[in-house]
């Protein structure tokens, strides 16, 4: 289906969400189309972030918004779809567009597979109809499905597309880019040439690909790091958890801007707690990049500032190799909790791998080398 054809369809003027690649030709269509505007289309920090902003412009409005997702951010609508939308709390209507990652019988990565296997039912325990889409839905059906959609959304309803893999289609290209110079794989191995055999938590998508890549071009062993390919946003806290309970270890945390923003909250319980053997880093390249490269607002904040303003006592932004050298190495050589930003670029190599080891045999990995720090 044409991605036209389904915004169409679904005749909505506002559309706020968190990118995903199974959504990529929806999400292009929505830059290409409006950009970021504030009055048509917000890209929000995380999926209950986007309940909110959507619940907003209905208050304001009358109308009905569309929230965007991938199905792993359906954990995170629960609580403002029961607490708020519900139409046994304030009767809020929303239409939800999810992109079904780890669907049942389609191979996926191990991050997925749970989810996939729970992301319709999860939408009918939280009264969500939904209808799901694939390359074989006809224009006439998914029209007919928002017809009946309609009527629940009349009575303050929330109502689900749920979108398989390649069923939506985007003939136009999005050339995401910024101004940066650093390139990510070379950052984190710089990051891994000061670290040593310090352990490492890294952060959901890329960036932990490249990390498993660079110890494998290395020969070094895997179980230096942890490898968050799953619960987008949680690596600092993770990394905040083994910090304070192996005080005498520096851990690093290589944490990206999409990421941070998703639970921004945790900064503030890290500089609470300024583990001394802690250094955060930040690779901003303001986009959600590994599910498309989407913007982000981190492009707009002060992450420094916000650091300082959550109690970290050594905070700093780079932009280029000599300065994060001198930046890693002070950080390695203080006994204070450190956040390095680093300015990146937008890009990978096309020929990225992913992990070769499961899950399991990176927490195992990982555990057994802590225990030996």
């Amino acid at each position: 289906m044409k991605v036209e054809k389904l915004i169409e369809i679904i005749g909505s003027e506002f559309y706020t969400g968190v990118p995903d690649s199974q959504l990529k030709a929806l999400c292009d269509y929505l830059i290409n189309t409006y950009g970021i505007d504030k009055h048509r289309h917000i890209i929000a920090a995380n999926e209950g972030n986007c309940v909110g902003i959507a619940a907003g412009y209905h208050l304001a409005t009358k109308k009905v918004p569309v929230v965007y997702m991938q199905n792993s951010g359906e954990g995170n609508i629960i609580n403002p779809v029961a607490s708020l939308l519900n139409d046994k709390v304030y009767a809020i209507p929303a239409v939800f567009i999810i992109g079904w990652r780890g669907e049942p019988g389609v191979h996926d990565e191990p991050q997925h597979i749970y989810q996939g296997e729970v992301t319709v039912k999860l939408l009918d325990d939280m009264d969500i109809r939904s209808f799901v889409i694939g390359k074989d839905t006809s224009d006439e059906e998914a029209a007919a499905k928002m017809d009946e959609f309609r009527e629940l959304l009349k009575n303050g309803k929330q109502v689900a597309f749920v979108i398989r893999k390649g069923a939506l289609e985007y003939s136009e290209k999005v050339d995401y880019k910024n101004d940066n110079l650093m390139i990510r794989e070379e950052i984190i191995r710089h990051i891994v040439d000061v670290s040593g055999e310090d352990p490492i938590v890294s952060t959901t998508g890329k960036a932990s690909r490249e990390l498993f890549e660079i110890r494998e071009a290395n020969g070094q062993k895997h179980g230096y790091d942890f490898l968050t390919v799953g619960s987008m946003g949680h690596s600092s806290s993770i990394a905040l958890g083994v910090a304070l309970n192996k005080p005498e270890t520096k851990i690093w945390c290589v944490d990206g801007d999409g990421a941070l923003l998703m639970h921004m909250g945790s900064m503030a319980v890290i500089g609470a707690n300024a583990p001394e053997n802690l250094v955060h880093i930040v690779i901003n390249n303001g986009a959600h990049e590994t599910v498309g490269g989407m913007p982000t607002v981190a492009s707009k904040i002060d992450v420094v500032a916000a650091a300082k303003a959550c109690g970290y006592p050594n905070a700093v932004s780079v932009d280029n190799y000599a300065d994060l050298d001198r930046e890693l190495e002070n950080a390695k050589q203080s006994s204070v909790l450190s956040l390095i930003e680093v300015k990146c670029s937008i890009g990978a190599r096309a020929d990225l791998g992913r992990p070769t080891t499961t899950a399991i045999e990176n927490k195992n990995g990982f555990m057994e080398n802590l225990s030996n720090s």
